[in-house]
């Protein structure tokens, strides 16, 4: 059985040109971390199909998939993620490169529409920034229950946001100055 979605990103333009180099390179590595690799298509605890690295789209439950083909569809995915990100909150652009995978690991997670009709999304647009970072936690729900991995995982994800704002950046590193 094969199950899509609304395909959502900007066709042909790659993730490092949407978000920037290190922002890039910070999704890269987050999303696997927090996704997990499963080289095969399944329901998730809730019931979406997914595959490789938490991909919904285009999902052959039971199918085998190749590392080869989990890192390409990482990359494409995560362009079709940041694409509507950075138009649905234009200001990202002039933000860190912590802010910007921080938002669309949210998205990512969340999916588009609900990231774009978000607290966070709300607050970066109006120029709160560590107001957006901090409302990352409110999206600590599956199916209607509290997660732990999804709670660890917005704790992780508001470090990294608020990892390159001057203000309070000591407290989000877990940086003692007197180290």
């Amino acid at each position: 059985m094969v199950m899509t979605k609304k395909k959502t990103g900007t066709a042909g333009i790659g993730l490092a040109a949407l978000v920037g180099a290190g922002a890039a390179a910070l999704l890269r590595v987050m999303i696997p971390l927090y996704e997990g690799e499963v080289l095969r298509g399944y329901a998730d605890p809730v019931g979406i199909a997914t595959k490789c690295y938490g991909d919904t789209e285009n999902v052959e439950i039971g199918r085998i998939y190749s590392r080869e083909e989990c890192l390409r569809s990482l990359e494409k995915r995560l362009a079709d993620h940041a694409g509507p990100v950075t138009a649905c909150v234009p200001e990202l652009a002039g933000y860190t490169d912590g802010e910007k995978a921080a938002a669309v690991s949210l998205a990512y997670n969340i999916g588009v529409d609900a990231f774009c009709r978000s607290t966070a999304a709300r607050k970066f647009r109006a120029g709160d920034r560590q107001g957006a970072c901090a409302a990352f936690g409110m999206w600590n729900k599956a199916g209607g229950r509290v997660l732990p991995g999804l709670v660890r995982r917005r704790a992780d994800e508001r470090r990294i946001c608020e990892s390159g704002l001057d203000v309070d950046a000591n407290h989000a590193l877990n940086i003692n100055p007197g180290d």
